[in-house]
């Protein structure tokens, strides 16, 4: 049936419907591309190989930075849109994607502004639209959210990272599902799990879910699934409270939570609510663990890192910082240096280095696209504060570090 469609005639018109890059592969070859919005470098090419292990007619991927790609496999063809997430990226996230899918420098900033005029999309209107596209082009078979697969290394990952006994323990207990009420009996859990995550005691919370106790929640619905899926809106909630009063950004958390949210709806099984479920807390905890590294925790130290990590690609002044926290440059270096005992300017040149240090060790990265990536004003610059810092120049740092 898709041999008597022009394939072309539907790309461009699912293109401009969706706002989304539409491509179109014969095999592994790219035959047509059509997208409203100019991109210089194509975002997909980074995750071309997870979305072509897609084997389902339809079918999506999710990448690290929560964009998804949607697919429709036909008649050993492939359409690929995308991507899209329901929450536009902020400027960090542009430049961290530019720099990941080495966007050269200086096409970076037209690819930020390619990617920002996307139109958002929540991904069930997505695989929504997919769903039609498959009925036109495999021979009308009429799919459903339900139909749809997920694909996310993550959730992969997720039993063999947190443990398939305390995995197993969870799915027993959310999923004994008696006819009769039983009392809430999880208050010493909830509260234990919520303390963790403000904390950012990633190694704690581990350990508590390989000896996590069998509690029964009150019930929510009169389907196991719903229930799973109930409990989980409820636990996205309430961890997401928690870290904002660890100090995350209000921002950052309720995007994390809605987008954890949004796949859960889509997920079939207990099991799979569950294992997503893990990854929820265990996500949080992450993120707070680095937001309060060093142990410097105080609600000055929190502000100062969270604008720090949004605007890693600027070149940071402890003006632009005292501006955002509408306080005196002077006071702010000031109370700065009485809590962390450090100079606030290296504290900000400091935190660079360490994302320096992370992508010399473990990616290709050139020094001049990761000084580009850090904002400093010049390949030199970075090297010369990078060895003031570290003892080493950037070359000799990773040289040193993957001889071990």
């Amino acid at each position: 049936m898709s041999e008597k469609i022009d394939l072309k005639y539907l790309c461009a018109n699912l293109g401009n419907l969706s706002g989304m890059p539409v491509r179109l592969y014969d095999g592994d070859d790219l035959s047509f591309y059509y997208s409203i919005v100019s991109l210089p470098t194509d975002p997909f090419l980074s995750c071309k190989k997870e979305v072509f292990e897609i084997n389902d007619h339809v079918g999506y991927f999710v990448t690290p930075h929560d964009n998804y790609y949607g697919v429709v496999n036909f008649s050993g063809k492939r359409l690929v849109v995308g991507p899209t997430r329901q929450i536009p990226l902020s400027e960090q996230e542009l430049h961290e994607i530019a720099f990941e899918i080495n966007v050269p420098i200086a096409d970076v900033p037209d690819f930020i502004a390619g990617m920002k005029s996307i139109v958002p999309m929540p991904l069930m209107s997505v695989l929504q639209m997919l769903c039609i596209v498959n009925h036109v082009l495999n021979d009308g078979e009429t799919l459903s959210l339900s139909d749809i697969s997920i694909v996310e290394p993550e959730q992969e990952n997720l039993i063999e990272t947190l443990g398939a006994e305390a995995v197993e323990r969870a799915i027993s207990s959310a999923d004994g599902f008696a006819e009769q009420s039983f009392l809430h009996n999880s208050s010493d859990v909830e509260e234990y799990m919520l303390g963790a995550v403000r904390k950012g005691d990633v190694e704690g919370l581990k350990d508590f879910f390989k000896n996590v106790p069998a509690i029964r929640s009150g019930i929510l619905a009169q389907n196991g699934l719903r229930q799973a899926k109930n409990l989980f809106v409820v636990t996205a909630t309430l961890v997401s409270r928690s870290a904002i009063r660890g100090g995350m950004d209000a921002e950052d958390a309720l995007t994390l939570s809605d987008g954890y949210i949004q796949k859960c709806e889509l997920l079939t099984s207990v099991e799979a609510v569950t294992n997503l479920n893990y990854r929820l807390v265990i996500d949080y905890a992450e993120r707070m663990e680095r937001l309060l590294h060093g142990g410097h925790s105080s609600k000055l130290v929190v502000e100062v890192n969270n604008y720090i990590r949004h605007h890693l690609s600027e070149p940071i002044t402890v003006e632009a910082l005292a501006k955002h926290l509408c306080r005196g440059r002077s006071r702010l270096s000031t109370d700065f240096k009485k809590e962390t005992g450090e100079n606030l300017s290296e504290f900000i040149l400091k935190q660079k280095i360490e994302e320096g240090k992370r992508f010399l060790r473990y990616t290709d990265k050139t020094s001049v696209d990761i000084s580009f990536y850090l904002g400093f004003s010049s390949q030199s610059h970075f090297s010369r504060t990078f060895k003031k810092y570290v003892g080493l120049t950037p070359n000799e740092y990773r040289s040193a570090k993957r001889r071990r």
